[in-house]
């Protein structure tokens, strides 16, 4: 299991001490959430933040847009060091610019995701599945941290993971809201890949919190 900690959830008054601590956890990845004010009701972070994790961090950096213009905003995440790009399927007016979208971002050399909201019809990933690298699913809405988990997001795991496999497709489903070590275990049973958590990693022990999620390495 991948795990992927959220920095929205991150304690800025401590900074160094807590990029340390994840550095030297098990974490692989780490989740940079970027919110523009208008495809969810939030603003976080610029592409200059992005840039000083890089040089903080030796992680995968797991960008995750959450903005009304992923063109504009691929491109700049890209240029600032992102190496996995996801945008939203609602945020994309149609398939032919979602593929276009898709291709652009492995064009800057970084790995291409596609996500969906939680009432969002998951059919609308299914033109992609053997194009993109990664499909998010929110198993919250997306725009805030510290949401609950909904149950719901169980059953789409397991579809989406039923029609990757079933088209021979090496994509890996990441979920997003609510991880804790019980919605962990019951994401990696129903077939994810990648969890992000915030809260559950920040406002614990950090390297306590990620070991929980490592469910692989516990076998």
């Amino acid at each position: 299991m991948i795990v992927s900690p959220s920095v929205l959830s991150l304690d800025y008054s401590d900074t160094k001490q807590q990029l340390e601590e994840l550095n030297q956890s098990g974490a692989q990845w780490l989740h940079f959430d970027v919110m523009d004010g208008a495809f969810v009701p939030n603003l976080t972070f610029g592409p200059d933040i992005l840039k000083a994790f890089c040089k903080a961090s030796p992680l995968f950096k797991d960008v995750h847009l959450m903005v009304a213009d992923p063109f504009f905003f691929a491109e700049v995440f890209a240029k600032a060091g992102a190496e996995c790009i996801t945008f939203h399927v609602e945020a994309v007016d149609s398939e032919e610019k979602t593929h276009a979208l898709i291709q652009t971002i492995h064009g800057f050399g970084a790995k291409a995701g596609l996500s969906a909201k939680p009432k969002t019809d998951l059919a609308a990933l299914r033109p992609y599945l053997q194009e993109a690298d990664l499909f998010l699913i929110m198993s919250v809405e997306p725009g805030f941290g510290g949401q609950s988990f909904m149950e719901g997001s169980i059953a789409r795991i397991a579809q989406l993971r039923e029609w990757l496999d079933a088209c021979g497709s090496d994509a890996l489903i990441e979920v997003d809201g609510g991880i804790n070590a019980t919605t962990g275990r019951l994401c990696a049973d129903a077939g994810a890949d990648v969890l992000v958590a915030g809260s559950y990693v920040f406002k614990n022990n950090i390297k306590e919190a990620v070991a929980s999620l490592c469910f692989d390495e516990q076998l």
